[in-house]
This record gives structure tokens, C-alpha cells and sequence, in this order.
């Protein structure tokens, strides 16, 4: 299950200050614009790049690819914009990496296609898109998603967290006054979704993740074959921003090896 927002599936493609224990924003060369979110950028590790704004891009479509106009040539004006604006931010990420921009098609599922040696993720709401990329060298796989920071309607709770998932957030709830976070949880769940499409090519839905979220701006999961993973969130300027990050493990000389506990274990 998911909402309107998100017809891009996987991949896809806030009102309080940063909460602690949240990481410093990556580096942007030429800075953020003046009245641009800063959602996605406080949550991520010093490799990525984050490019964020708030609403659409008016020449957006200047700069893309004819695979990308054609994505969305049969869409609505707000759908087309929403798209658009979301691959100029994946341009702009691009070159903040250090990279040249490049078409970003839908692909499988309309998750994002990226350049060889890029992971990265596109996330939109209403007012914010927003566009993450990262080196494979450094990132084996990443997700974020951004959501009005709103009560999560009961219905959708219902669908996407377990007994024990609303047992915790109820638990959860006097130690973060003001903070929705059954709307975290959902949105971790978003975020997961996306960063594990590039880990397993089998789709895993909302009830393939048990989430665990604390007071300090972080969550964990139990997802599909064992898997562990981990994330940020963060509320700022009316959204929840939510980001999930699984690190490449760097080499080891083979005198030095050591038995590893992987994040997300191999097929098979």
C-alpha cells in the first residue's frame, strides 16, 4: 500500500527544530537557497548529497531528457511538474557529487533508474521534492521520503504497522510531545522500501519491516531473510523527512579478514 505521493512506487520517484542526535547537514557547494528545507540534508552521512526545494522548478523540463518527458507525457500539469522537478533535483545532486548530470528514467516498478556507480532517491509531497544521490563506492544502497508531519490516518496504520509496531509507538508517545509518530514509522517504512529495491529485486512491501524508532532522530528494522537495517528521521517546517543509508563495506587486506555481520544477506 501506498498514497498518491508515491505513484513512483519505489525509489521515487518537519515544525520543530532538528532533533538531537541528528547528523550535520552534507555540504552543498553553492549552499541552499534562501526559504529551501534542509529536511533530508541534517539526516545523512557526509558522502551523499541532498538537493531540496520547496515546490516546483518552473524550467525543470529545460533540462531533462526526452526518456524523462516521455515518462510523463500523458500526465496531469501537477504530475508532470512534481516529476519534472523531482529529475532536476537529481541533476542538481548529480553535480553537487562531483558528477555530470543525467537522465534519471523510470524504470521496474518506476523506481528511479541512476548512473552506473550512483545510488540515490527521489521523494516528493505537497510543497517539497527532493532528490538524494550517493557513490556506490560509498553507498550500497539508500532511501528517503519526506511527509506532511500530520497524524497517520487509522486506516493506514492498520495497514502498515503490526500489534507490536502500535504497542511501541503508544509506548513511544510521552517521550516525544508534538512528534506524530505513527507518521515515522510509515515513513521509515517508505524509506526502507526504497533502499531495500536496491539491495533484492524482489518487491518487499510495508509488512515485510518491523521498525523501531527512538526519541533521538533514529529507527531500526528487522526487514526480509533477517536482514538489519537502520535510518534517521527528523521533523522540520511541517514535514518528517525519513533516510535509510546501507554503508559499503570497505575492503579488508585478507590477512586481516574477520567473519562480518552483513546488513542485508546475500540470495540464496
Amino acid at each position: 500500500m501506498h498514497d498518491r505521493r508515491h505513484d513512483e512506487v519505489v525509489q521515487d520517484d518537519g515544525c520543530a527544530t532538528p532533533l538531537a542526535g541528528v547528523a550535520h547537514p552534507s555540504p552543498s557547494p553553492a549552499g541552499p537557497a534562501p526559504g529551501r528545507p534542509m529536511l533530508l540534508r541534517a539526516l545523512l552521512p557526509p558522502g551523499a548529497r541532498a538537493v531540496e526545494v520547496d515546490g516546483d522548478v518552473e524550467a525543470a523540463g529545460e533540462g531533462a531528457a526526452p526518456v524523462e518527458l516521455a515518462a510523463v507525457a500523458a500526465a496531469r500539469p501537477e504530475r508532470r511538474a512534481e516529476f519534472l522537478t523531482g529529475r532536476w533535483c537529481a541533476r542538481e545532486a548529480l553535480r553537487a557529487l562531483g558528477l555530470p548530470a543525467a537522465p534519471v528514467p523510470p524504470g521496474v516498478r518506476r523506481a528511479p533508474v541512476w548512473p552506473a556507480g550512483v545510488v540515490g532517491s527521489i521523494t516528493h509531497c505537497a510543497g517539497y521534492r527532493a532528490a538524494v544521490v550517493a557513490h556506490r563506492r560509498d553507498v550500497v544502497a539508500l532511501g528517503v521520503d519526506a511527509t506532511p508531519h500530520e497524524p497517520l490516518p487509522e486506516r493506514v496504520l492498520a495497514a502498515v504497522a503490526d500489534p507490536d509496531e502500535r504497542e511501541h509507538l503508544a509506548e513511544l508517545a510521552p517521550l516525544l510531545p508534538g512528534v506524530h509518530a505513527d507518521r515515522a514509522l510509515f515513513s521509515a517504512k517508505e524509506s526502507l522500501i526504497k533502499a531495500w529495491s536496491a539491495l533484492d529485486p524482489d518487491w518487499a512491501g510495508f509488512s515485510a519491516f518491523r521498525v523501531r524508532l527512538d526519541a533521538q532522530g533514529a529507527f531500526s528494522a528487522h526487514g526480509p531473510r533477517g536482514a538489519l537495517l537502520a535510518g534517521r528521521w527528523g521533523v522540520a517546517a511541517g514535514l518528517l523527512g525519513t533516510a535509510v543509508v546501507v554503508p559499503a563495506v570497505p575492503a579488508v587486506p585478507a590477512a586481516r579478514t574477520r567473519p562480518a555481520r552483513v546488513s542485508a544477506p546475500p540470495r540464496g
